[in-house]
């Protein structure tokens, strides 16, 4: 029987739907379940006495202006600094192109709320971060799904889906959640002169481009996207790209900080946006995290989580090798948090997840990060939560879990 509120909730509620992560989270919560489901950072590598000091020093010299109400834009001395870090890297931005939000999450919220109409289309990859599609979701996005391969989107079927004239071009470049896949330079430059010549915006969404623990950087497909304007490096920036990143994976998930570079017209309309919403994000958690992260903390720190998570990853890729079928797949990602495991087509992720969990091992299944279907032989592995003692533990659950689930599939 419906109650009496089924029917005042507005109609771009019927597309919301809880995510597939959050409510697995829920479940794996039983401290004798290892879980490889969620994205958690390492509590290890989380700087707790940098923070302590840091708490102390903003509470004694600024405590007035910490706790107060503050501008929506986010505590000035904090986008300087992120606009130094990101001047390094070939993109000249001031203070004014930047947006403190609370949390990547919220940045992706803004961006459908500020661009997408119902039915508008926006393309993705496929597949691509749930989180986007949840936030896009509810403001009635049509989806155009470009597929990954272990260079990133296959950008030579991108021209096909731009004729649709999309919204915009949303990119997960360095080590792709889900998949942990990066776009190579070559391909990054095929998309910006694409999105170029199509006249679409690019979303570049890059919480995990600092976490590489093997290989070249690339540039940001920001810097790429300036070159190819010959933007000088002292000219205002006005791109085609909207960049995202987040202190979540640097310092700590639970400070909610994030930032948005973009065009300084761009970025005030998401400051009417930001207004509309919460006003502001947490003046105390700007100021700390300035505290700690200023004066080049972070790039020593940065080292720590490196050291830690490759250590992490090569023991998942060592084990996976030893334990899994030959049958079985994965991506090998260069950094970043997750790899990406590819079952034969005729087995099913989820019926694979309810017997691992039989057995006291999680995953994500991988059919609910594909905007338009498919990838229901496909599963999200994380790396960087556990320890290495439990992901050789994990591993061997589902090395055998998997086993089975294929001899069962043969049948």
């Amino acid at each position: 029987m419906k109650t009496p509120w089924e029917y005042r909730y507005a109609h771009r509620t019927q597309k919301m739907g809880s995510s597939v992560i959050r409510e697995l989270l829920k479940f794996t919560e039983k401290p004798d379940i290892i879980s490889f489901a969620g994205g958690l950072p390492a509590p290890e590598v989380f700087p707790l006495k940098e923070f302590q000091a840091a708490c102390n020093i903003v509470l004694e010299t600024q405590g007035a202006q910490a706790l107060q109400y503050s501008t929506t834009e986010g505590y000035l001395p904090l986008r300087e600094m992120i606009a130094r870090h990101n001047s390094r890297f070939s993109v000249h931005v001031t203070a004014d192109n930047i947006m403190i939000t609370s949390g990547s999450q919220q940045a992706l919220d803004f961006i459908g709320r500020l661009f997408i109409n119902r039915g508008d289309y926006v393309v993705v990859e496929s597949p691509t971060y749930l989180g986007a599609l949840q936030a896009w979701n509810a403001y009635g996005a049509q989806y155009i799904s470009v597929p990954v391969d272990e260079h990133g989107m296959i950008v030579d079927q991108l021209e096909e889906a731009l004729r649709f004239g999309p919204k915009f071009i949303y990119v997960l470049p360095n080590f792709q959640n889900p998949s942990g896949c990066t776009l190579s330079l070559e391909r990054r430059m095929q998309l910006v002169e694409l999105a170029d010549k199509y006249g679409v915006p690019i979303i570049e969404d890059d919480p995990y481009g600092q976490l590489r623990y093997e290989g070249e950087h690339i540039p940001s497909v920001a810097t790429l996207d300036s070159r190819y304007r010959n933007e000088d490096c002292n000219d205002e920036y006005t791109g085609n790209v909207i960049y995202l990143s987040t202190f979540s994976k640097l310092l700590a998930p639970g400070l909610r900080l994030a930032w948005v570079i973009a065009p300084p017209q761009v970025i005030r309309k998401l400051v009417m946006t930001k207004q509309a919403a919460d006003l502001h994000t947490s003046s105390f958690n700007q100021h700390v995290a300035y505290e700690v992260a200023k004066n080049g903390f972070l790039d020593e720190h940065v080292k720590v989580i490196r050291a830690t998570y490759k250590e992490r990853r090569d023991t998942m890729l060592e084990m996976m090798e030893e334990v899994f079928p030959s049958e079985v797949s994965w991506t090998k990602p260069q950094g970043g948090m997750f790899l990406w495991g590819m079952m034969p087509e005729n087995v099913d992720a989820a019926d694979v997840l309810k017997v691992a969990i039989e057995r006291k091992v999680a995953f994500v299944p991988g059919a609910a990060f594909h905007a338009n279907g498919g990838g229901a032989n496909t599963m999200r592995i994380n790396f960087s939560y556990s320890r290495p003692e439990t992901i050789r533990e994990g591993i061997s659950r589902l090395g055998v879990t998997l086993k089975e689930a294929l001899k069962n599939g043969k049948h």
